[in-house]
């Protein structure tokens, strides 16, 4: 096992009664803004929830925030903040809200122009404004870390960054907040958190057996799970394993003392900058291809992925690792999603495009992944082999 630092400082309110149990941990002379996105939120009841369980506070409202939340948009909430003094923010709805209730938090702490804290992923943030996350679709996880995703949709950009200083000083968990969800975005938000652990999981030994079997774990709740959360949306039991195996999918504990991946998280926020894609979409296309082309580097992960994930225990150990991608690529095809470019209408004229904006971002000599292997001509060749 490598050596590592874990720290989470978020507090966790979970169950039906975890939005009334909030507002004993939100200061009395709060000033709060409360950010959300198109308005399902206001729709199915939710908000007004939140305003009843804070009622007496000063609270303001900001809507609208995009599933990929934008620079610009996220602006006008940092002006909003800084002109009523806003102290504390809550952010409603799924992980795109809370990222840019983080990134909001950050900004409007920040002495310089806020599209630096995107640029320096993160690293010039000093302090922020305190953030309680009720994520309404459990996907993310970003209700129990300090990482966000933000575009600035006029460069066509998609930038992360990372601080202990934006982590949520609340989770408010509830799995009723779910049960209104279209089928769409409960399967990706089971494919995001069975990715979220693929990509911490699937790399190589460490000796790190607590991390595995956690991790083995989560994506053995995510499977058996899966069918009956989306046939039986008001399955309670179901949506509270799935929200908790998605906020534990990517807090920072399984990844802890093992190395970690991402290119394929890297390489799919490329492909929602430039063609829209749902996030978790991009990742039922990018990650079969990368564990496919990288098969010879992750051949131990593969193999133990096969045996104790899919109960694959003969044939050749290549046959058994071709049967576990296959049975994965079935996964995602059974929650609707595909595995292909070419399913989205995308073409090798997009392979072009993606490289482009990989060493926009990047840098000419990018190399991503847990050994730094994942360079421009192999990224090509997962690309291809996404087509």
């Amino acid at each position: 096992m490598m050596d590592f630092s874990f720290f989470n400082p978020t507090r966790v309110l979970f169950g039906r009664t975890a939005l009334s149990q909030m507002a004993t941990f939100v200061p009395k002379d709060a000033r709060i803004l409360v950010l959300y996105g198109s308005g399902s939120v206001v729709r199915n009841g939710t908000l007004k929830r939140i305003q009843t369980v804070l009622d007496g506070y000063d609270v303001h409202e900001f809507g609208g925030i995009e599933p990929n939340p934008s620079f610009e948009k996220l602006m006008g909430a940092v002006k909003l903040v800084r002109k009523k003094n806003i102290s504390f923010l809550v952010a409603v709805g799924g992980g795109s809200v809370i990222d840019g209730a983080k990134f909001v938090a950050a900004a409007a702490h920040y002495d310089g122009d806020p599209w630096e804290i995107l640029q320096t992923r993160g690293n010039r943030i000093q302090s922020a404004l305190p953030l309680a996350a009720i994520p309404t679709l459990p996907a993310t996880g970003s209700e129990m870390n300090g990482t966000s995703v933000i575009t600035r949709t006029e460069l066509s950009a998609k930038r992360v960054f990372k601080s202990e200083h934006v982590f949520p000083v609340l989770a408010v968990l509830d799995p009723t907040l779910t049960f209104t969800l279209p089928p769409r975005q409960v399967a990706n938000g089971i494919v995001d958190a069975f990715v979220h652990v693929l990509e911490q999981y699937l790399t190589y030994p460490v000796d790190g057996p607590v991390q595995d079997r956690f991790a083995e774990g989560l994506l053995r709740v995510l499977l058996d799970i899966a069918d009956v959360t989306l046939a039986e949306p008001e399955n309670y039991e179901a949506r509270a394993s799935l929200m908790w195996a998605a906020t534990l999918a990517l807090n920072g504990l399984i990844g802890a003392g093992v190395p970690q991946d991402w290119s394929s998280h890297l390489i799919g926020h490329e492909l929602t900058a430039l063609y829209g894609l749902d996030h978790a979409r991009t990742l039922a296309v990018i990650l079969p291809a990368m564990l496919s082309v990288r098969k010879s580097e992750k051949h131990a992960k593969l193999l133990q992925y096969a045996e104790r994930i899919w109960n694959i225990h003969t044939g050749s150990e290549n046959e058994r690792i071709d049967t576990a991608l296959d049975n994965t690529r079935a996964f995602f095809h059974r929650l609707g999603l595909e595995t292909s470019l070419s399913n989205y209408g995308l073409d090798e004229s997009a392979v072009e495009a993606l490289l482009a904006s990989l060493r926009e971002t990047h840098g000419n000599d990018y190399a991503l992944g847990e050994n730094r292997t994942v360079s421009p001509e192999l990224a090509r060749a997962v690309l291809e082999a996404s087509l």
